[in-house]
């Protein structure tokens, strides 16, 4: 399974990104999940949102409710976050990887080995 995401670059507080995520169309992934993560200089890498390709289930880490949008095109087999208000705090790379992840629970360290992922794309929110 191959991921490329994109869609990052530099931008002032309050601006707006989206990032793409598209996972090869060679493996079917309807029973998976795309999730978001990012990781920040000297910081573990902590999950930002995912979704069920199949029914569209959303989740979200707490400090992006409100402001971070996730969507996917099953049949493209991408995922999207759009970012909105952003915040120096956002600032990271970000990664999208794909698995059977189900609830918001599992994504966690502990099954990041389980799950497919894509390079990261740099995300800088700077004045």
């Amino acid at each position: 399974v191959q991921l490329q995401a994109s869609g990052g670059g530099l931008v002032q507080p309050g601006g707006s990104l989206r990032l793409s995520c598209a996972v090869s169309q060679s493996t079917p992934i309807d029973h998976y999940a795309i999730g978001w993560f990012r990781q920040a200089p000297g910081k573990e890498r902590e999950a930002v949102s995912g979704i069920m390709v199949s029914d569209g289930r959303t989740y979200y880490v707490d400090s992006v409710k409100g402001r971070f949008t996730i969507s996917r095109d099953r049949a493209k087999q991408t995922a999207y976050l759009q970012m909105d208000n952003l915040k120096d705090e956002d600032t990271a790379v970000y990664y999208c990887a794909t698995g059977f992840l189900g609830t918001w629970k599992n994504y966690s360290p502990k099954n990041y080995n389980e799950l497919y992922w894509g390079q990261g794309t740099q995300v800088t929110v700077s004045s």
